[in-house]
C-alpha cells in the first residue's frame, strides 16, 4: 500500500471514502471525485467501494448529507459556547458558518448540488431538514423568530449575509491573498454592520 493510501477499520469503509472524497475535492474540485479515485486513495479495490456506494451520485449524496450535519453542528456548538461565554450568540454563529467554509471548502460546495446527487435520498433529506430547522428557528435562536416553519425576513438577511460571504471567499473573488485571520476579521466587521438590523434573543 502506498503512503497516499489510507488505513481503514473493517466496517468504517464507507466513511473512509467520504474522507477521500473530501481529499480529493479539496485539491481538484469535486469534479474530480470518482469512486475509482477515492477507493485508490483508500487502498482498496473498486468492487469493494461500490458495495457501499452503487454510484458516483450516491457517493456525493452521502458526502453532501454529512456537510449538512457538520454544519448544523458547527452552528449549535457555536450558539452554546457563546451562551455559555455570555458572548454575542448571534455573532459567534454568522462567523462560525463562513469559518466552516473556510476550513471546509468541500463539504461546503457540496451541500446543495443537486445536480451530482439523489435530491429524495433519505439521509438527505433528513440532513436538509436538520439544517433548515437551525436556519428557519431564529438563526440557530439567536434571533427573534415568531414562526420557526419558515423563513422570517430576519432569517433571510442573516442566511444570506454569511452564506454569501461564504461563498465569495471559497470561490476566490473576495479575500484572495488574505489569511484566515484577515478572512474572519472581514466577516466579523460584516456581522457588525449588520447586527443593529436583528432582533436579538
Amino acid at each position: 500500500m502506498s503512503n497516499n493510501q489510507r488505513n481503514y477499520h473493517h466496517g468504517n469503509l464507507a466513511e473512509s471514502l467520504l474522507e477521500a472524497v473530501d481529499e480529493l475535492a479539496t485539491k481538484f474540485g469535486l469534479e474530480a471525485v470518482t469512486l475509482r479515485a477515492c477507493a485508490k486513495l483508500v487502498g482498496v479495490s473498486p468492487s469493494s467501494a461500490f458495495r457501499h456506494y452503487s454510484d458516483k451520485r450516491a457517493l456525493m449524496t452521502a458526502f453532501a448529507a454529512k456537510a449538512l450535519h457538520q454544519l448544523s453542528d458547527t452552528m449549535e456548538e457555536a450558539k452554546n459556547h457563546a451562551n455559555n461565554k455570555n458572548k454575542d450568540s448571534f455573532s459567534a454563529v454568522g462567523l462560525a458558518y463562513i469559518e466552516f467554509a473556510l476550513d471546509k471548502p468541500a463539504f461546503f460546495r457540496a451541500m446543495w448540488r443537486e445536480e451530482t446527487i439523489y435530491i429524495n435520498d433519505e439521509n438527505y433529506t433528513r440532513a436538509t431538514q436538520k439544517l433548515g430547522i437551525h436556519l428557519q428557528d431564529g438563526f440557530a435562536k439567536t434571533l427573534q423568530d415568531d414562526d420557526p416553519e419558515s423563513f422570517s425576513s430576519q432569517e433571510l438577511l442573516a442566511w444570506s449575509a454569511v452564506h454569501g460571504l461564504a461563498n465569495l471567499f471559497v470561490e476566490g473573488p473576495v479575500g484572495k491573498g488574505e489569511t484566515k485571520k484577515q478572512k474572519l476579521t472581514i466577516a466579523s466587521d460584516m456581522i457588525a454592520v449588520l447586527s443593529p438590523a436583528f432582533k436579538r434573543l
